[in-house]
């Protein structure tokens, strides 16, 4: 099982700072590996993305995995089957607009060839203690791109 997480302050904007992380359980309460990261100019989306993609980077082998993300973007563009739609039609929307994210959408999808990866979503800021800890991991990534 894996827990997931993006955070982005000034989201979008050119001084943007964002943060990623994801943290390994493989008992019900036994986290056994957490990593993060972050970014400059960059957007909330982008670190969501970038956590599942991280997390499923560095698994070794193919694994059926469940991947818990409180991204809605993330989640329903895989459940509802939107990115491959977009993949099929150029990375473009059904409204003709450009797809945001093609590179990471490209990079997840390949990694989903790889992996059996079943998501689930779950309220951000509520009551799931490993969401939270992915949440805390992100925010101070962003944090310390600018010492705060």
């Amino acid at each position: 099982k894996i827990y997931t997480d993006g955070s982005c302050k000034g989201n979008g904007s050119s001084n943007s700072r964002g943060g990623w992380a994801f943290v390994f359980i493989v008992k019900e309460e036994e986290i056994i590996l957490k990593l993060s990261g972050g970014e400059l100019n960059t957007t909330n989306n982008r670190m969501e993305l970038t956590a599942v993609i991280e997390s499923l980077k560095i698994l070794k082998y193919p694994c059926d995995v469940t991947v818990t993300t409180d991204s809605k973007y993330v989640y329903e563009s895989v459940t509802k089957g939107w990115v491959y739609k977009w993949k099929e039609n150029g990375w473009r929307k059904a409204d003709k607009k450009p797809a945001l994210n093609p590179d990471l959408w490209e990079t997840l999808l390949n990694l989903c060839e790889t992996h059996t990866v079943s998501l689930h979503w779950v309220k951000g800021h509520a009551d799931n203690p490993k969401n939270n800890r992915c949440d805390e991991l992100a925010v101070a990534q962003w944090k310390a791109l600018k010492g705060e």
